[in-house]
């Protein structure tokens, strides 16, 4: 059966994956820049009240995906700090300054964090070559890539999204993700043949997941019986 992610952009909306069917939250901080690492007072925070699996975002700030030595640095002490608090699982994605994955550093932040599993996030719908990142991302030892496609959103990336998850195999966990919502994860779910999809469930002006619209991506997900 397929499974459902909801990205939190604050602790009210942990909550509300959690009461609503939510197999596991994304926390993050920077909604407006499309995630970051959350304060280490939420991780815990979350941490404490949820039963449901818990990854964290770990992104120093918004924009490009090419860090610094000082923010690679940064990366890692919140990857340390964060796993003390047993969370599941991490979530993020370095890049080349030509857009492709940085398997170095990456591979040494998976390592890091191991026995946690980490998620290759967003960066990966920069990449020029998405069938070559996704080998990349591969042998770097992620367990999933989160991605729409390799476009603005899964509605336009279904075709790349289908291929992607064909290629992976049962190597990685393809998990669409950008703009999936109870309107469209049915024929995402036929389409793509995914396993595990993500939304932040967000439906009006709020930074709230909206507690309806995650009961409908779940029991939707649930009536597939994938």
């Amino acid at each position: 059966m397929a499974k459902l992610e909801i990205a939190c952009f604050n602790n009210n909306s942990a909550l509300v994956a959690q009461a609503n069917g939510a197999d596991r939250v994304e926390l993050c901080a920077g909604m407006e820049v499309g995630g970051t690492t959350p304060f280490l007072e939420d991780v815990q925070y979350v941490r404490d009240a949820l039963h449901i699996k818990l990854n964290v975002m770990i992104r120093p700030r918004g924009g490009n995906f090419v860090y610094s030595a000082e923010e690679l640095e940064q990366m890692k002490t919140d990857i340390i700090t964060f796993k003390k608090l047993g969370v599941d699982g991490f979530v993020f994605g370095i890049l080349n300054e030509d857009n492709t994955v940085d398997t170095v550093l990456n591979k040494e932040l998976v390592e890091l964090a191991s026995p946690a599993s980490c998620t290759f996030h967003r960066a990966f719908d920069d990449v020029p070559d998405y069938r070559a990142a996704l080998e990349e991302v591969i042998s770097c030892g992620f367990t999933t890539v989160l991605t729409s496609g390799c476009t603005s959103n899964v509605d336009k990336g279904l075709y790349t999204l289908k291929a992607l998850v064909q290629q992976a195999g049962d190597r990685i966990v393809v998990m669409p993700g950008g703009g999936v919502r109870s309107s469209n994860i049915e024929q995402l779910l036929h389409e793509t043949g995914a396993s595990y999809f993500h939304s932040s469930a967000i439906t009006d002006n709020s930074d709230i997941a909206d507690p309806q619209e995650v009961h409908r991506l779940k029991t939707l997900l649930n009536k597939q019986g994938v």
